[in-house]
């Protein structure tokens, strides 16, 4: 279930302490104005170790953010957010989604899972995902392991973005976050509190997708404990709360561009 919020001003960059600066890699000579609103551009990445495919995604001008709720049917087998940590909102385009399954879709067809990275910079308390880069990766129906992340973190330094989370498919498998799932999580949201999950299940009916986090400090103290590899159980958290939850921060904006690096 979605509420639709219609965007009344438009966005202008402000002054943050934690601000970090986004510059387009396109030539400039091929635009004259570049936003985090409006751009289609394609270009061939050639700094990089391998050529790969890079695209700025345009999306529509008149804006509606979205926030992402549970649905009701959803809420016993997700917690709604407890942390009482103040996270700042993050948003995402709208066609996030989608286009990140188009691109796994020869993996999907061949039930091998896709992992992406999210960067983001943060403008007025608020994080705009302007970046997804997929990696190369090694892939299982059950797993996918990024190789030469240092072309991850190029990408991420140039731009000064932040890691502010990651999105994977399910190929044949319900949405849900695996133990190894919540290992790779660990990671990204010790680092940056806002870091999400998304979780991309096409086969499951009931739910295609959804966006989680650990809980905080339940499901962090929890995995920040455990020494073991591989799919595995873990304890529960210590109050006997769920180790992650749904986020509640995270809006879909209608006008929000994106761009993809694809280094596959």
């Amino acid at each position: 279930m979605y509420r639709s919020v219609e965007e009344k001003e438009t966005y202008k960059p402000g002054h943050d302490s934690r601000s970090q600066k986004v510059h387009c890699s396109c030539n400039v000579s091929k635009r004259k104005t570049i936003c985090k609103w409006q751009c289609v551009i394609g270009h061939t990445v050639t700094q990089y170790p391998s050529p790969s495919n890079s695209y700025i995604v345009s999306a529509p001008q008149n804006a509606h953010v979205t926030r992402i709720t549970v649905a009701e049917s959803d809420k016993q087998a997700y917690s709604e957010p407890s942390t009482s940590t103040v996270l700042q909102d993050v948003h995402i385009s709208a066609r996030l989604i989608e286009d990140f399954l188009d691109l796994a879709k020869e993996n999907t067809d061949k039930d091998l899972e896709t992992c992406g990275v999210l960067g983001a910079f943060l403008e007025n308390n608020t994080f705009y995902v302007t970046t997804l880069i997929i990696p190369k990766q090694d892939s299982t129906s059950g797993s996918c392991q990024a190789i030469n992340e240092e072309d991850v973190f190029t990408i991420q330094n140039e731009r000064s973005l932040f890691p502010v989370g990651w999105i994977h498919t399910h190929p044949s498998q319900s949405c849900f976050m695996s133990s190894v799932d919540l290992h790779t999580h660990f990671s990204y949201q010790v680092m940056v509190p806002e870091a999400f999950a998304i979780v991309v299940a096409p086969t499951d009916s009931s739910r295609s997708h959804g966006i989680f986090r650990l809980t905080d400090p339940g499901g962090m103290s929890v995995l920040k404990e455990c020494q073991e590899t591989g799919f595995h159980p873990h304890k529960e958290t210590a109050d006997g709360s769920p180790i992650y939850e749904h986020c509640s921060n995270v809006y879909k904006n209608s006008n929000l561009r994106f761009e993809i690096f694809d280094l596959r």
